[in-house]
Order: structure tokens, then C-alpha cells, then sequence
């Protein structure tokens, strides 16, 4: 009994964790929506998302042989040029990889576009995007994010004998890290809408985001480019880099302000 209470608690320490990217893009994906929407999306994406986890989970415990193994029609190699072996997992981690990278570069755009900071101005019309385009949106990529905490998930429950407790203890821990994640939206979402120059920063640790699952689904694919493997960066190197742009956005922001307090003084 202690050793199932511990992995649950091992289990919600890992969807947390693991989490706080998805957190981010639901952030700044539900801001497309009508502001009056905003909060209702993002309950509505990530209940629907809750579900959807518990299926993902039920299937991938069912077929995970699938996923994990190399499609022989995605299988080859162009000497000395590229060599690859997709599975299932990879395409998928690629796909959301890129997807994550596309969206990222986009908003980045729209940012320092001209035509889009004149639609900012006259209220975002141009930015707006319907309830069900967002919520779409949310629940498709949150369960891109989750597929590897499931794959985990499933790992650290591997030693549970009995099948139907191990997949309860995995459905409770999805269960409460995604209640977690509705008690988070909201708070990360208000602190983004009252402080927008973080906006910048959150993109850009979207783009490395993206960056990580499509190192990740090169190398669960088998990926080689001229003889180089391709490496998935580690969860240590992108919380390293994270606390970097974090540190450096901080630092640039208070010499920003010296500087404007300075132009002050000497006009006066």
C-alpha cells in the first residue's frame, strides 16, 4: 500500500512538472479567444483534455508495442545523407514539436509586425479566434505534452503487479495534475495579461519547447543527418536555459528602466 501512495505522489510530482510548458501554451493560446471567453476556454480545454489523457492512457497500456516500434514503410536510409526508423511516438512528437515551433514564430511575428500592432490597438479583431478553434487547440497539443509523462507514467508503475491498480493510480495522477493545471491557467494567464513584456519571454521558451520535442522525435526516430545522430536536449539543459532567459529578461528589463531614468534627468 505505502509503495502505491508513493509512486501516485511520484506520479503527480512528474505531470506537474512536466506540465508547466502546457501551461504556458494554453496561457498564451486562450488569449486569441473573446476576451469574455477566456477563462471559460481554458476550463473547458483542459477538462476535455482530462478525458482525453484517460483514453490516451487506456489505449497506449493496450497497444504501446505500436508506438514504440519502427514502422517498416517509414524505415531507410540515403548513404552518408540521412538514415531513419519512425514509430509512432516520434511522428507524433515531431509533429507537436513542430507545430509548437510554427505557433511560437508566428505570435513572435505578429508582435513586431506593424499591421498587427494597429489591429492590437483597435481592439485584436485581427487576432481573434473562435471558442472552439482554442479549445481545439488546447486539447490537441495538451495531449502532445502528455504523451511522454504517460510513457513515464507508465514506467514507474511498471513494478505495480495487479494491471487495474497500476492504470487507477496513473488515471488519479492525471486526474489531479490536470486540476492542478486549471488552478495554474488562470494565475499564469492574469499575471501574462497584467505584465505583456513577458509575453516575449513565454513565446520564446515555447519556440525551445518546440525545439526540445523535435530533438526528441528525432532521436526516438533514429534519426542520422550525414553520419550525426540527433540528440534530444535533457530536461536539465531546458530548465537551464530557461532560468538563463528568465535571468537575462530581468536584468535587460531593470537596465531599460535606469536608462529611461536617466534620459529623464538629464532632460530636466
Amino acid at each position: 500500500m505505502l509503495e502505491i501512495i508513493f509512486t501516485l505522489l511520484m506520479l503527480v510530482a512528474l505531470q506537474a512538472v512536466l506540465g508547466f510548458d502546457n501551461l504556458l501554451y494554453i496561457s498564451l493560446e486562450s488569449k486569441k479567444a473573446p476576451e469574455a471567453s477566456q477563462k471559460g476556454v481554458r476550463k473547458k480545454g483542459i477538462l476535455i483534455a482530462i478525458v482525453l489523457r484517460i483514453v490516451l492512457l487506456f489505449v497506449l497500456v493496450r497497444i504501446i508495442g505500436f508506438f514504440q516500434e519502427p514502422f517498416s514503410w517509414l524505415t531507410g536510409e540515403i548513404e552518408n545523407v540521412v538514415k531513419f526508423a519512425f514509430n509512432g511516438h516520434s511522428i507524433i512528437v515531431l509533429i507537436g514539436g513542430a507545430f509548437i515551433i510554427y505557433t511560437a514564430i508566428k505570435e513572435i511575428w505578429h508582435m513586431i509586425g506593424k499591421d498587427d500592432l494597429a489591429h492590437d490597438a483597435e481592439g485584436g479583431a485581427k487576432r481573434s479566434k473562435s471558442e472552439n478553434a482554442v479549445i481545439t487547440s488546447i486539447v490537441i497539443m495538451n495531449l502532445v505534452f502528455s504523451f511522454d509523462s504517460i510513457l513515464a507514467a507508465i514506467g514507474l508503475t511498471s513494478e505495480i503487479e495487479n494491471t487495474t491498480t497500476a492504470f487507477i493510480v496513473m488515471a488519479i495522477a492525471i486526474v489531479a495534475s490536470g486540476l492542478l493545471m486549471l488552478l495554474m491557467a488562470d494565475k499564469i494567464s492574469v499575471f501574462l495579461a497584467k505584465n505583456r513584456m513577458y509575453e516575449v519571454l513565454g513565446l520564446f521558451i515555447l519556440f525551445i519547447v518546440g525545439i526540445m520535442l523535435v530533438t526528441e522525435g528525432g532521436h526516438l526516430a533514429h534519426l542520422k543527418l550525414f553520419g550525426n545522430e540527433i540528440v534530444p536536449m535533457s530536461k536539465t539543459t531546458f530548465y537551464f536555459v530557461i532560468a538563463i532567459l528568465v535571468v537575462v529578461d530581468i536584468v535587460q528589463g531593470r537596465y531599460q528602466k535606469k536608462l529611461l531614468r536617466e534620459n529623464n534627468t538629464s532632460k530636466k
